[in-house]
C-alpha cells in the first residue's frame, strides 16, 4: 500500500502527534510506503526543531492543498492537523480538500489527544476498499479518535455588489488577524468578518483594522487568501540550531565575509524561500512582525538580522529569539516601511559584509535625517 501523508502545522508537530501517527501507520502494515510532505512554513520551522527533516519532507514550500495534489498518486492520503477548535480543523479540512480536487480517498486526522478530535473521511467512494476500511478502523482504535462527519460549511464567503465579505470561525477576542503572512489587525469579537472591495481590505466586522498593514498587503484576492488568527506557533519545541542545514550555508567564521544582501519586508514566513542556497546572506526585515518572524525562524541556522522597525510590533510569536550579534533599529520619525524602500534603492542585492552593511544603513539614515535608536543582541 502506498499512503502520502501531509502535515500541516507546527502543533501536529509539537505534540509529538505526527510522530506517533506515523509510527502507527508504520505498525498497520510494515510493507507501506509513506510518502511525507509539510504543509505551511511554521511546521517547517517544527520539523527542525524536531529533528524530523529525515522523515518528513520539507523541501518544498507548498499549501496543504498543494502537497495533496502533489501525492495524488499514492493509494490513500493522509491529511494530519491540530486546528485551535473542531470547528476551525473541519473547516480547514474542508476547505483544503476541496482547493485539492483530487479523486482519492483522504483521511484527516484532527485534534489528535483533544476531547473533540475527530477522523474525518473525505472522497471515500473513490475506493471500495476494505485495506482503506480496516485503516480508518485501525486509526480510529489506536488515536481513540471516533470517526465523524464534517460540521463545517467550508468557507463563508459572500458577495454585496462590489464587496467581497468572508467570515472566520474560531478566533478569539484580541487575537491578531494574519492574511497572506501579514498582520492586518485584531479582533474585537469572536466572529469576524473580512471585507474586501476591488481587491483591498476596506474593513473587518468585529474587528481593528491595522491599515499599515493593508497597505503592505496590497491587492487580493479574498477567497483565495490563507487567514490566520492568534499565535503562529502555541508550543514551540526547543530550538535547534542546525549549523550544517542543507538549506543554509552561514558559519561565525563567514562574519567578517561579504554575502548578498536581502531585503524581507513582507510575509516574514517566507524568509527561507528568499535566502535558500545563499552563502553567507546579510538579511535586512523591514517591520516589527517581519522582524520578529524572521528572526525566530533564522535564529535556528544562527544568522544575524538587521531589523527596521517602527514599534508596532503584534504578539505573533511566544518567546520570539534572534541570533546573538543582530542589530534591530528602532525608527522615531518616519514609517519603517519608507526608509525600508530607501534602504532597497541602495542596498538591495549588494554585497557587503555585516558590519558593512550595519555601517551603510546608518549612513543613509544619518543622511536623510532619520531618528533612530538601536537595540543590539
Amino acid at each position: 500500500m502506498n499512503i502520502g501523508v501531509v502535515v500541516h502545522g507546527p502543533e501536529i508537530i509539537d505534540s509529538g502527534y505526527a510522530s506517533k501517527i506515523l509510527r502507527i501507520l508504520k505498525e498497520f502494515d510494515r510493507n507501506v510506503d509513506l510518502k511525507i510532505k509539510l504543509g505551511g512554513t511554521m511546521g517547517r520551522v517544527a520539523v527542525i526543531d524536531n529533528n524530523l527533516e529525515s522523515i518528513i519532507d520539507i523541501s518544498e514550500k507548498m499549501v496543504p492543498s498543494q502537497c495533496l495534489k502533489k501525492l495524488s498518486d499514492n493509494d490513500i492520503l493522509i491529511l494530519m492537523n491540530y486546528g485551535k477548535s473542531k470547528e476551525t480543523g473541519h473547516t480547514f479540512g474542508k476547505i483544503v480538500v476541496g482547493r485539492a480536487d483530487i479523486d482519492k480517498p483522504i483521511i484527516q486526522i484532527e485534534r489528535p489527544g483533544e476531547k473533540d478530535g475527530t477522523i474525518l473521511i473525505w472522497n471515500k467512494n473513490a475506493a471500495n476498499s476494505d485495506e482503506l476500511d480496516n485503516l480508518i478502523n485501525y486509526l480510529s482504535e489506536k488515536l481513540n479518535l471516533k470517526v465523524e462527519s464534517c460540521i463545517s460549511e467550508g468557507l463563508n464567503t459572500w458577495k454585496e455588489g462590489n464587496k467581497t465579505f468572508r467570515k472566520v470561525h474560531g478566533v478569539d477576542k484580541n487575537e491578531t488577524i494574519m492574511l497572506n503572512g501579514i498582520v492586518i489587525g485584531k479582533a474585537l469579537e469572536n466572529n469576524i468578518t473580512i471585507v474586501e472591495e476591488d481587491g483591498k481590505i476596506v474593513d473587518i466586522i468585529n474587528g481593528e483594522v491595522k491599515w499599515h498593514g493593508v497597505e503592505k498587503l496590497g491587492k487580493i484576492d479574498l477567497e483565495k487568501a490563507i487567514i490566520k488568527t492568534g499565535v503562529l506557533r502555541r508550543h514551540p519545541s526547543n530550538i535547534k540550531k542546525d549549523k550544517n542545514s542543507k538549506e543554509m550555508k552561514t558559519s561565525k567564521k563567514n562574519e567578517d565575509k561579504e554575502g548578498e544582501v536581502i531585503i524581507i519586508n513582507h510575509a516574514g514566513e517566507d524568509v527561507l524561500e528568499y535566502i535558500t542556497d545563499k552563502n553567507n546572506p546579510i538579511v535586512i526585515t523591514i517591520g516589527d512582525d517581519t522582524t520578529t518572524i524572521c528572526g525566530d525562524i533564522l535564529a535556528r541556522f544562527e544568522i544575524k538580522i538587521i531589523g527596521i522597525t517602527d514599534g508596532d510590533r503584534d504578539d505573533i510569536l511566544k518567546n520570539p529569539i534572534i541570533t546573538e550579534g543582530s542589530n534591530i533599529f528602532l525608527i522615531k520619525n518616519w514609517k519603517d516601511d519608507d526608509v525600508g524602500k530607501i534602504l532597497g534603492e541602495k542596498l538591495k542585492n549588494k554585497n557587503l559584509t555585516y558590519d558593512g552593511t550595519l555601517y551603510r544603513i546608518k549612513e543613509i539614515l544619518n543622511k536623510n535625517k532619520i531618528d533612530y535608536c538601536i537595540n543590539k543582541y
